[in-house]
C-alpha cells in the first residue's frame, strides 16, 4: 500500500519541481496554450535530464524499470505547475503495451515512448495527444473525441483514473498555495484577509480536501504499480476499486477547489491576466476527461468492491 513518498521519490520530485520552475513558468504555460500543443523544449528537457517517460518502462526495453507511483509523483508536481507536458498520454501508452500489448509490440514499440515519443492514445471517445486537435477547455491539453467508444479494457481505464487523480492533485496544490498566498497579501478593513474568520474556514477546507485526495490518488497509484508489475485477476479487482474512489473523491474536491480559488481571489480571478483562470480551464478538463464522479462511484457499487 502507498501511503508516503520515500526518500528517492521526494528527491525526484525535488528535481521535477525545480526543473518546471525554470522552464514553465506562467508565461510558458500561456505561450503553449496560444501554440494550441505542448511545450516541445518542456517535454525534451523532462525527458533528457529526468528520463520522465522512460520511468515505467522496464530495463529491457531501455527504460527506467521504475513503477506507475514515480510516474504518479511526476504527473503531481506537472498538475501543480499546470504545465502543457504531454506525460500522460506517454505513460498510458506505456501501460497499454506492458498489460495488452504482444512481446513484439513491446520489443517494437518501448524503446522509443522511453525516449520521449509522444502517440495518440484513446480512452473511449476521447483521444490524448491526436493527429488533429478538436480543443478543450485547456488550451494546453490537446484532446479529440472520435465516433464510437471502442473497446477499452478495464485494468487500463482504471489506470488512467489514477494517474489522472495525481494531475487533479497537483492542480488542487496549485489553487491552494495561490489562494493562501493571495489572501496574506490582499489586505481589506486595515488587515489581511486571510485574518478572518470565514476565510481561515474556507482555506481549512481547501486543505483537508487536497490531502484527502492525495491519500486516495497515492493509493490508486500504489494499486495501478502493483497491478501492471504483476497483471492478476485480484490486482486488477483493487486497482479498479482504488482508482474509482480517487477519481470520484478528485473529481469533484478538484471542482470546488478550483472554484474557491477564483472566488476567495475576488475580481482580480475573473481578469484574463491572473492564472486563476488556467487552473479553472485545467480542472474542467481534467473532470471531464475523468468522466463524471457519481458514475465512477457507481462503478464500485454496482461490481460490489467495497
Amino acid at each position: 500500500m502507498h501511503l508516503a513518498r520515500t526518500e528517492e521519490q521526494h528527491e525526484l520530485a525535488g528535481v521535477v519541481m525545480g526543473l518546471l520552475d525554470r522552464h514553465s513558468d506562467s508565461s510558458a504555460v500561456r505561450a503553449a496554450a496560444e501554440s494550441g500543443t505542448y511545450d516541445i523544449r518542456l517535454w525534451r528537457a523532462l525527458c533528457e535530464q529526468v528520463g520522465v517517460a522512460a520511468l515505467p518502462v522496464p530495463e529491457g526495453y531501455d527504460g527506467v524499470g521504475a513503477s506507475l507511483v514515480e510516474t504518479a509523483v511526476v504527473l503531481e508536481e506537472v498538475g501543480r505547475n499546470l504545465a502543457p507536458a504531454p506525460l500522460l498520454a506517454s505513460a498510458l501508452a506505456v501501460t497499454q503495451l506492458l498489460l495488452h500489448g504482444s512481446e513484439q509490440e513491446r520489443r517494437d514499440q518501448l524503446p522509443g515512448l522511453a525516449a520521449g515519443e509522444v502517440r495518440p492514445v484513446q480512452l473511449g471517445r476521447v483521444v490524448l495527444e491526436p493527429e488533429q486537435s478538436t480543443g478543450s477547455m485547456d488550451q494546453t491539453m490537446r484532446l479529440a473525441l472520435v465516433d464510437g467508444a471502442g473497446d477499452i479494457p478495464e485494468d487500463t481505464r482504471a489506470v488512467a483514473l489514477a494517474l489522472i487523480s495525481a494531475l487533479q492533485v497537483g492542480a488542487m496544490q496549485r489553487g491552494l498555495e495561490m489562494t493562501v498566498a493571495y489572501s496574506q497579501e490582499r489586505v481589506q478593513f486595515g488587515r489581511p484577509i486571510g485574518s478572518f474568520q470565514a476565510l481561515k474556514h474556507r482555506l481549512a477546507e481547501m486543505l483537508v480536501l487536497v490531502e484527502a485526495s492525495r491519500s486516495a490518488s497515492w493509493g490508486a497509484a500504489g494499486a495501478a504499480a502493483d497491478h501492471v508489475g504483476d497483471p492478476t485477476p485480484e490486482r486488477e479487482a483493487r486497482l479498479v476499486r482504488l482508482a474509482s474512489v480517487a477519481a470520484g473523491y478528485c473529481t469533484e474536491a478538484l471542482a470546488h477547489v478550483a472554484t474557491e480559488t477564483v472566488q476567495l481571489h475576488g475580481g482580480i480571478a475573473m481578469t484574463w491576466e491572473h492564472d486563476a483562470q488556467l487552473l479553472l480551464k485545467r480542472a474542467h478538463a481534467l473532470n471531464q476527461l475523468a468522466g463524471p464522479a457519481h458514475l465512477t462511484r457507481s462503478r464500485v457499487l454496482e461490481a460490489r468492491l467495497i
